[in-house]
């Protein structure tokens, strides 16, 4: 969103705390308006705060190539605070005085052009979009494109919800009247009529449904090239053996390949989560959707977008989340209490959120809650043995461990394992455990014990370790990391 703005804008007013000095977003921003090419004013808020330092953030700007007029730059600096008031209008004056001497104007007349800064769905008005007027002069019944999508202008308003009848360049206006929602950052521009409209919209869905099939054709004719080899090597691996041993190999290949039974196919599908994405605006469901393009954990499960959109939950939503057993994330949208029932009715989660960051947090839990736990290890005794001997129980020796306890203690119902030289060479169970001649089932730190193991075939050697632990369940934790 931030490089969209930057691309849109003449003027970038780079705003930085006085108190936090300069942060990621920050440089972010400034990254945005280098590669614009738009110059900058820097407005360094909160200077009515105590710890207000405008001096530090100017010097830790200098690292960034943002260099102030104090320091011998041209980016004009003004001390703000939007708390107060205090130096607004410096900063419009600034602004305005930039502006000037590069010289910015806009020509009034002709074609509208301008670019769609966000777009959501209104119920009562319908596909709604913001836009910033660059040339010419909107007015309602005005005829736009915008992407693949065209309006017939009934209704502008200002940034305070304001109806107004024309906006002229460089003002910020919404717009109703559009026949479909257009994208964020889609080219406005004015057309004579509404069937020159609609030419150019079909024009451009076709184009669209061209580029695609080019792109699905060049995707078949590599799968035809990786078949045709695959054919051949198994012609020339295949080739010099009789017949029967040929089909006995085919025979096997196939029966490996056997599509998966209804019950193992639903055991499998615990590693996908199917998601549908709703949004209030079209910028912020892009947002989340870039920032689940960064998933790389398919290997651990796998993550399906089944369909995202703006705009409230729906009955539709519920009914593809039941179809492809997923979950609804919305952010900055409702459902109602009649989809909430029918959702809760049909095993559908619907999960809302108001911030970004939580609902990426949400999402990683729901991925972690698909994988299979992870079983740990909790070490409760550790022992040595100091002796080795055997005794005799009916006809077969026994052999058994005389040990030391040496931290924790040992319980003869939990699990133990044999260490020699730093590896394990058996894990088990006990049969015995003696502290003299009394069988006890707990021998405590610094006490001398007797074991004997499930397994006859083990020979104990003097120095050798004996391990007492338990086993537990841990839910996994996926691996994805989105950055934040």
């Amino acid at each position: 969103m931030r490089a969209r703005g930057a691309h849109v804008t003449d003027i970038i007013i780079l705003v930085v705390a006085a108190d936090d000095g300069v942060m990621k977003q920050t440089v972010e921003s400034i990254q945005h308006a280098k590669d614009a090419q738009v110059p900058v004013v820097l407005a360094i808020n909160k200077c009515d705060k105590a710890e207000a330092d405008p001096e530090r953030v100017k010097k830790e700007l200098l690292a960034y190539d943002v260099v102030c007029e104090d320091y011998g730059g041209d980016i004009q600096a003004v001390h703000v605070s939007a708390l107060t008031g205090d130096n607004l209008m410096a900063l419009v004056e600034a602004t305005i005085a930039l502006a000037e001497m590069l010289e910015l104007k806009a020509d009034p007349t002709g074609p509208v052009e301008g670019t769609v800064i966000e777009s959501f769905t209104d119920k009562g008005r319908g596909p709604v979009t913001t836009a910033i007027i660059q040339r010419g002069t909107l007015r309602k019944g005005s005829i736009l494109v915008a992407g693949k999508s065209w309006a017939k202008v009934r209704l502008m308003f200002d940034e305070n919800d304001k109806a107004i009848n024309e906006a002229c360049p460089s003002m910020p206006v919404g717009i109703i009247g559009w026949r479909d929602l257009p994208s964020a950052g889609d080219q406005i521009l004015e057309v004579e009529s509404e069937p020159r409209a609609r030419e150019v919209v079909h024009w451009r869905k076709y184009e669209q449904e061209q580029e695609k099939n080019k792109e699905d054709l060049e995707l078949i004719e590599e799968k035809r090239k990786e078949h045709q080899e695959a054919h051949r090597k198994a012609r020339e691996k295949y080739g010099t053996l009789p017949w029967k041993e040929r089909s006995f190999i085919k025979y096997k290949i196939k029966k490996q390949q056997q599509p998966l039974k209804p019950k193992e196919k639903a055991g499998g599908d615990s590693n996908v989560l199917p998601i549908i994405i709703k949004g209030d605006v079209d910028g912020s469901v892009e947002a989340i959707l870039n920032i689940m393009d960064t998933y790389d954990a398919s290997h651990e499960c796998e993550l399906e977008l089944v369909h995202f959109g703006v705009g409230d939950i729906s009955e539709n939503d519920v009914n593809l989340a039941e179809t492809f057993h997923g979950v609804i994330y919305g952010f900055n949208v409702n459902a109602g209490n009649v989809i909430q029932q029918s959702a809760a009715k049909k095993g559908v989660k619907i999960k809302l959120h108001k911030i970004i960051y939580r609902l990426i947090e949400d999402l990683q839990e729901e991925l972690s809650s698909r994988l299979p736990c992870i079983v740990e290890e909790h070490t409760i005794g550790e022992a040595s043995i100091l002796a080795t001997f055997s005794i005799t129980e009916g006809k077969k020796k026994v052999p058994v461990a005389g040990c030391r306890v040496q931290k924790g203690q040992l319980e003869k119902q939990k699990k133990f394992k044999l260490i020699r030289n730093g590896h394990v060479i058996w894990k088990g169970s006990l049969i015995s455990l003696k502290h003299h001649k009394d069988d006890i089932s707990v021998i405590k730190t610094g006490m001398d014990c007797g074991l004997s193991l499930d397994e006859e075939k083990i020979e104990f050697k003097v120095g050798d370790d004996i391990v007492c632990y338990e086993e537990k369940e841990v839910l996994a934790k996926t691996s994805w990391d989105p950055g934040f």
